[in-house]
Parts: structure tokens; sequence; C-alpha cells
């Protein structure tokens, strides 16, 4: 479907969010593009402005502080955090989820931020970013504020942001550097497909917490579970955390057994 729309590119911080006071609710924000452009194109997304974000400086590149820890901008790809020494060092679980994330070409321009922001219950890059405690920090005109990724959701590509905001940045702790992880995804099919439930484990200072997706309106946090705690009680308390549904692609049923089945397969293989 066609659809006319004004497009804009921002070269500085500034007057992309003077833009979005200005134009908020009536603009949709481009960066890689991957769900925005299919929703235009299928008329489910009909923005009378269009404002890419990838041209405004400062807005490309992983960066790390020791004060603050990782930081992902809104133009960072997630081939980019594949690539990234630090992400695959420090923040292992990151790069785990990421791969599993489409195609490579798809990957090549889908942005973490973007990935997150759509929030669909299947994205792959919150369940990690839910366990590492990632904090979102959201802009706009009238300045910033920091919500945690638990709170971010709110519903089915549904978000804390308002029309006149940018998630500025994803920003993980110091603190959840070398935190042992893996994650774990059933698709209809092998090879590139959505999630029919993933699951993400992670094991940190004597804790074990579950990021998972496609088992509710929102990706689920499920912690903090001592590491004591036999397999059946983490089992029991994901399966209470979730709300699978049954639809085109599973039932709720299946999709509770292969959250069980993920979760005691990550138990045994993350040590």
């Amino acid at each position: 479907m066609l659809q006319a729309f004004r497009y804009l590119a921002p070269r500085t911080r500034a007057e992309l969010l003077r833009l979005l006071a200005e134009r908020g609710p009536a603009a949709k924000l481009l960066a890689g593009g991957t769900d925005l452009l299919v929703n235009i194109r299928n008329g489910l997304a009909s923005p009378e402005y269009l404002i890419n974000v990838k041209m405004v400086e400062g807005f490309s590149g992983i960066s790390w502080s020791d004060r603050e820890g990782l930081i992902i901008r809104p133009a960072v790809t997630i081939n980019e955090v594949l690539e990234s020494e630090r992400v695959r060092s420090d923040f292992p679980l990151l790069a785990v989820c990421a791969h599993d994330l489409a195609s490579h070409q798809i990957r090549n321009r889908a942005t973490v931020i973007g990935n997150v922001v759509n929030a669909s219950p299947c994205s792959d890059m919150a369940p990690a970013l839910l366990c590492l405690d990632a904090k979102a920090v959201i802009a706009s005109a009238g300045g910033e504020r920091e919500v945690s990724f638990r709170d971010f959701f709110t519903g089915v590509k549904r978000t804390v942001l308002r029309g006149d905001e940018i998630l500025d940045r994803i920003v993980v702790p110091p603190s959840a550097a070398e935190t042992r992880g893996s994650y774990r995804k059933l698709k209809r099919i092998n090879g590139h497909d959505l999630g029919i439930v993933g699951v993400a484990l992670a094991r940190r200072d004597g804790v074990v917490r579950l990021g998972i997706s496609s088992a509710a309106p929102t990706p689920v946090f499920v912690g903090d579970l001592k590491e004591s705690e036999p397999p059946d009680a983490v089992v029991a308390a994901a399966l209470r955390a979730i709300k699978p549904i049954s639809d085109v692609r599973c039932t709720k049923e299946y999709r509770e057994f292969m959250v069980g089945v993920f979760v005691r397969r990550l138990l045994a293989e993350v040590k």
C-alpha cells in the first residue's frame, strides 16, 4: 500500500527533540525500518512524518563507561552488537539473543532500540535486557528520565514512551558484566523465523533470572531465584509468571510445555 508522508532527517539531537515536540503524535521514528516500513506498506501504520534518526550526531556506536556500563545508542544495529568485543566478553547473553534475531541481512538493518521499542511479545533482545538489569534512558525536549526494562513494556506493541519522546540509549550496568547465560528459542521451522517461545536464563551472584518472550502480552521477567532452588521450583516460577495464548503458530499448552523444557535445559547448561 502506497502512502504519502514527509521525510525528515535531523542532524542533531536538539533538532530531533524539537521535531518530536512539534510533530510527535503524527510522526514515526525510522532507524532500521525492518518493522516500520513493513507496517506502512501493509497499512498498519500511517505517519504524516517519518523522522530518520540514523543521521543524528552521536546516535551511532556502542560505548563503555566505568560508572554507567555498556551504552547502546539508537542507530546501533543487531550485527554491531554481535561484532562488539566488549559485548562478547562481558555481556555474552546479549550476543546470544542477538544471534537468534532473524537473518544476517535483517540484523544489518535492524537496531537494538528498534527491536525493543516495537514492543513485540516475541522480541529477542528484551529477555537479555530484562535479565541484565538494563535501563531505558528516555529523552524529550523537556529532559530525560530513566525506566527499568522491567517497567518499559505496557502491552502488545505498547511501551511507556510518549509521542514526544525517544529511547535515547540503553544502559546495561557494570554489575551485570560477565553474567553467565544463554537463550533458547522455539521456531516453526529450522532457520530464520519469529519465535513461538523464547527463554533466556542468567546466573550471577548466586541468583537465577529468566527472561521469557512470546508467552504473555509483554516480554516477562522472572527473578530473583536462588541457585539452590531445584529445577521444579524454577519451572514453577516461570509458569506462574507467563500468560500464553493459543494462536496460528502454537497452542497455549505447547508454549507452557516448552518454557518448562527450555528452563530445565538452560539450568543444566548455564553453570
